[in-house]
């Protein structure tokens, strides 16, 4: 199949979404496999020159449709997993990942990046060239560049049955996830839903042909569910299907093969492995290499320093909880499944607002265009709207501009959930930018949530939540699009360490709490009126409400997430399970059933690539909270220098120097933890 009918062979603009079909998946990516060995073949012959422009140059150059090709493929199967796209990916996955595990492992390449590094060349490239030579000499020796030959098919077997154990690990998830459906018959059982919650699971009967409510796991139902509903039994049906998706358990609608713990373990028997191959005592050490942190006991460290401050208010939360519950709800005896709908009607109580009061006024086009308002301040561009192919009708697509009209770069927004897209919220790359012989290739990137969609024939609503959400993956595409990079392995999140890469998604959340800002976002769905002030003073003063249990719940995943790559065994008598509940016994305050499972819907550390990096999260909230802390000490959130300085020396950086050389030099000082803690309410500001 040639580039002229195979259209995911065709890099000329934007990808083809509108003439893409699973079909074209093997014959493009085992033309671009053999493409990228014949590169490789050639920069590796004796006699080619170690020299960035004849080798690490046209490397990356060379190897830049395979990857944007593979990007849209695996894109696809995020946001469309029907099974003709389920069987493209995973047919074409096993043959990837040997690709990459014999691109890492390749002593002939990994000797070119020395011998440049050696090279009086080195000292006369740009900052960005030497930071890829770097960054390329520590990942062949993390890709196991250095094994002896006869220990390589091992590590490269290894590498390609965990790239088939995430994708199992994900598809599980969304399997059981779509499996599940609670059908009420009796509109009585549904006291307490709001309107939308109704209209939403009325629709979603009639599509599925059954009279009555159907209700799923999907956030957008399962959510106001659990938040709104008088009904306790619905509330607790829900929860148990949700705390057991892709378990051992068989009731309902779950099935056996859909247990991802089998998956679980055997992931975890291969990164230790893996590490032992590499010469680390374990799979933490190996994920902390391209991390700021330096070692596994560095970061619980950090993690219990901040459960040790977060703990006293989260058990005050969680007694607050439950007093309110017995007090005020007759709930003596509160359980997991009561938290969101006690924490809504405490919430009530105390600051006499709802966040179903509250989400009337989020409508999804001044969201919109509040979001953007805030990019075009901030950073002094211009968003537009514009028009590309698309994967599915309710997807947008925009370009940012200079003033002068520039493009800068492009993005497709994808908000709404589907019952093939999988959960969550994340940006993508599309492109990245880089320089093109005389010209820049501009950026292009996507951006996911999993709202729920309009009904009834009005606007879409969002929870306030929902709205911080998209303004964090915003801080994600604004990293991807507004960088300066010219070469590929540094330009916007690339080569920028995975404990620092939220730092300007969770910086730009913060904007969610300006009055200034929420004036211009907000139109009641029904009278248009703006957010009332007296409400948006019930919210800030709501604001850190039971912070210390959603830190605490944090921290919980995060020490986790380490302790299981740096200490568990998982060929030892102690489980998954036994693990989490020493963790919980040492951080948490609300402690789920013992049938819960929690690990096995961890899409994270097990279908992600935050496996002993979920610490991540705390980590770059700390140096979020203090970048935005230089706004608040300008003044103003719009600070125009000190936005200036955000853009030079945190955005348009990507990853072309040290994270940490980057915050000091917006901030010019080392980071500092205090304004996250008052943020948070944790201290007194």
């Amino acid at each position: 199949m040639t580039t002229a009918t195979n259209p995911l062979l065709d890099f000329s603009d934007l990808p083809r979404f509108d003439l893409i079909q699973p079909e074209h998946v093997k014959p493009a990516i085992e033309t671009l496999l053999a493409d990228g060995r014949a590169l490789i073949e050639r920069l590796t012959a004796d006699g080619t020159p170690a020299t960035w422009a004849d080798f690490a140059g046209a490397l990356s150059l060379g190897l830049e449709p395979f990857g944007r090709a593979w990007g849209i493929v695996g894109h696809l199967h995020s946001v469309n997993d029907v099974p003709a796209w389920r069987e493209a990916y995973n047919e074409m996955l096993p043959e990837v990942s040997r690709f990459y595990s014999e691109l890492g492992q390749n002593l002939k390449l990994f000797d070119k990046y020395r011998a440049l590094k050696a090279s009086p060349e080195y000292a006369t490239l740009s900052r960005e060239q030497k930071k890829i030579v770097d960054n390329e000499i520590r990942d062949f020796r993390l890709s196991g560049a250095e094994l002896p030959e006869e220990q390589k098919p091992r590590y490269q077997a290894i590498m390609e049955e965990l790239s088939q154990l995430a994708a199992k690990f994900s598809e599980n998830l969304l399997d059981a996830t779509n499996a599940f459906a609670e059908i009420v018959t009796d509109e009585a059982q549904l006291a307490g839903l709001p309107d939308y919650a109704k209209e939403a699971a009325r629709e979603a009967a009639e599509k599925a042909g059954v009279a009555g409510w159907k209700f799923t796991l999907h956030a957008p139902s399962y959510g106001p569910v659990m938040q709104y509903a008088d009904n306790r039994d619905l509330r607790a049906r829900l929860y148990r299907a949700y705390a057991t998706r892709a378990a051992e358990f068989t009731d309902g609608s779950s099935k056996p093969e859909w247990d991802n713990t089998p998956v679980m373990n055997r992931i975890l028997e291969l990164r230790a492995e893996d590490a032992r191959m590499l010469g680390f005592a374990n799979f933490a050490e190996v994920s902390l290499q391209p991390k700021m942190a330096d070692t596994p006991a560095q970061v619980l460290d950090f993690l219990r320093d901040m459960a040790a401050k977060a703990k006293p208010y989260a058990a005050r939360d969680i007694a607050e909880l439950k007093t309110f519950a017995r007090d005020e709800l007759g709930l003596a005896d509160f359980q997991p499944w009561d938290a969101a709908y006690v924490s809504e009607k405490l919430l009530q109580a105390r600051y006499a607002f709802s966040e179903q009061e509250v989400k009337q006024y989020f409508t999804e086009p001044k969201v919109i265009a509040g979001l953007f308002k805030v990019i075009e301040s901030l950073f002094s561009v211009k968003v537009k709207p514009d028009t590309a192919p698309v994967w599915d009708p309710e997807v947008r697509f925009y370009r940012i501009e200079t003033p002068a009209g520039e493009l800068v770069g492009q993005f497709y927004m994808d908000l709404y959930a589907r019952e093939t897209k999988r959960g969550g919220a994340w940006m993508d790359e599309a492109r990245s930018r880089r320089r093109a012989g005389s010209g820049i290739q501009k950026p292009i990137a996507y951006l996911n949530c999993n709202f729920a969609r309009p009904v009834g024939g009005k606007p879409a609503t969002f929870t306030h939540d929902e709205v911080i959400t998209l303004f964090h993956e915003s801080g994600h595409g604004l990293h991807h699009l507004l960088t300066r990079g010219e070469e590929l392995g540094v330009s916007g999140i690339h080569g920028v360490e995975w404990d620092a890469v939220e730092l300007p998604s969770q910086f730009m959340e913060n904007y969610c709490w300006e009055w200034d800002v929420l004036q211009e976002m907000t139109a009641h769905v029904d009278s248009g009126e703006p957010l009332p002030r007296a409400l948006f003073d019930k919210m800030l003063a709501a604001k850190n409400f039971q912070s210390g249990m959603m830190t605490v719940r944090q921290i919980e995943f995060s020490i986790f997430d380490m302790r299981l790559h740096c200490e568990f065994d998982p060929q030892g008598s102690r489980t998954v399970m036994d693990l989490l509940r020493e963790v919980r016994d040492e951080v948490a305050v609300l402690i789920p059933p013992e049938w819960h499972r929690f690990p096995n819907s961890f899409s994270h550390i097990f279908g992600g690539g935050y496996a002993a990096g979920y610490y991540s999260y705390k980590w770059a909230e700390v140096l979020s909270a203090d970048a935005y802390a230089a706004f608040e000490e300008a003044g103003s959130p719009f600070d125009a220098t000190v936005g200036k300085r955000f853009l030079d020396e945190i955005l348009s950086m990507g990853g072309a120097r040290p994270a940490l050389e980057s915050f000091r030099a917006f901030r010019g000082r080392e980071p500092s933890v205090d304004a996250l803690l008052r943020h948070s309410g944790m201290i007194a500001g």
